[in-house]
């Protein structure tokens, strides 16, 4: 996990320099005219390919075999798509004292989109916890929140939403799910090449999202709108964000326990069901939202790093803790901390 020990004190994704540096590009030199609808084109290609990648990856007997882990999966959607949209529900009393309405906007959207997959692996894999649950639960919450999400922004945001329709719906169905379930298709001829050739590839996912932030952010540049956000607006937005962070992580930690679960269990509940998507959050937003995407994508972007260094404290010290001294690696996590996974920017 060496690039999340820089510096040592502060495990911070070097990926998301490159987030930072994509905005500040889209704030100096914007695509303008035929340049964005070129980058828009682009980044709607780049994310069908990068669920194409997430489908092909996806070993279909694991999945079958997760299933019967039901209860774990309930549990991890239920805190993805119940409980954290209760909690964002619950922060509408911030607006407009602490937030203003755009940003209370992108926070409530924040807590629609799905979970993680890779980031919930790698963290659940450190922490000697149940991966091939962390597996799963991450896919089935991607795939879930294709057309959980779309639902939920269109019932919680309503005109907030950017037009939310059956078109919007279709076109993000198109857009993520029919290139997932095409890699599904194709895994028994290509799998073997996708998990040789895995860290290239890897740089494919990243790409994707750093085009979809660099046209999102483009567009809201054209349109003017950063004039909204002040550096106090911005404070109390991380500061919001710490707080839902918190309590999910003890929601899904201390929920978990009283519900029976072990502690592998425990741990990927803890890591699937506290985050949010950047690779699922992003597209969705575009279409939502359109022209204001850049907005209300800024929160699940401040959100993302914020779950990325927190959870990997959280993950050493688990690894750490007596109990897991005593508790056997699942072979899964084992041969990923041989490794050295580390969670991308998903």
């Amino acid at each position: 996990m060496k690039r999340l020990q820089w510096p040592s004190w502060m495990p911070i994704d070097p990926y998301i320099l490159l987030l930072l540096g994509t905005v500040g590009l889209a704030a100096l030199l914007p695509a303008r005219g035929t340049g964005a609808d070129v980058a828009s084109g682009a980044s709607t290609a780049a994310i069908a390919f990068l669920f194409f990648l997430y489908g092909a990856r996806l070993s279909t007997r694991e999945a079958v075999e997760g299933l019967k882990h039901w209860r774990l999966h309930v549990t991890v959607l239920a805190c993805t798509f119940v409980v954290f949209p209760l909690l964002g529900l619950a922060a509408r009393g911030l607006e407009p004292v602490l937030l203003t309405h755009d940003l209370y906007t992108g926070l409530l959207f924040l807590t629609l989109v799905p979970s993680t997959i890779q980031s919930s692996i790698a963290f659940t894999s450190m922490a000697r916890g149940n991966v091939p649950a962390a597996i799963c639960a991450g896919s089935f919450s991607s795939l879930a929140g294709i057309v959980v999400t779309p639902l939920l922004a269109a019932a919680l945001l309503g005109g907030s939403g950017g037009g939310f329709s059956a078109d919007s719906l279709v076109k993000i169905v198109l857009q993520l799910l029919v290139p997932f379930l095409a890699g599904q298709v194709l895994r028994r001829w290509i799998g073997g090449f996708i998990t040789r050739h895995k860290k290239v590839l890897g740089y494919v996912d990243r790409g994707s999202i750093l085009l979809v932030v660099y046209t999102a952010f483009s567009e809201g540049m054209v349109q003017g709108i950063w004039h909204q956000v002040s550096a106090v607006r911005l404070a109390g937005l991380l500061a919001v964000e710490g707080v839902l962070l918190a309590v999910m992580l003890t929601l899904t930690w201390y929920g978990a326990k009283a519900l029976g679960f072990h502690r592998e269990d425990r741990i990927a509940i803890q890591f699937a069901g506290s985050k949010k998507s950047l690779a699922s959050g992003l597209p969705m937003a575009s279409v939502l939202f359109g022209a204001h995407a850049s907005l209300a994508v800024l929160p699940l972007m401040l959100f993302h790093q914020m779950q990325l260094m927190v959870c990997a404290v959280i993950a050493k010290r688990r690894a750490h803790d007596p109990e897991a001294a005593t508790a056997p690696v699942p072979p899964v996590a084992a041969s990923r901390i041989a490794a050295g996974t580390a969670p991308r920017s998903d």
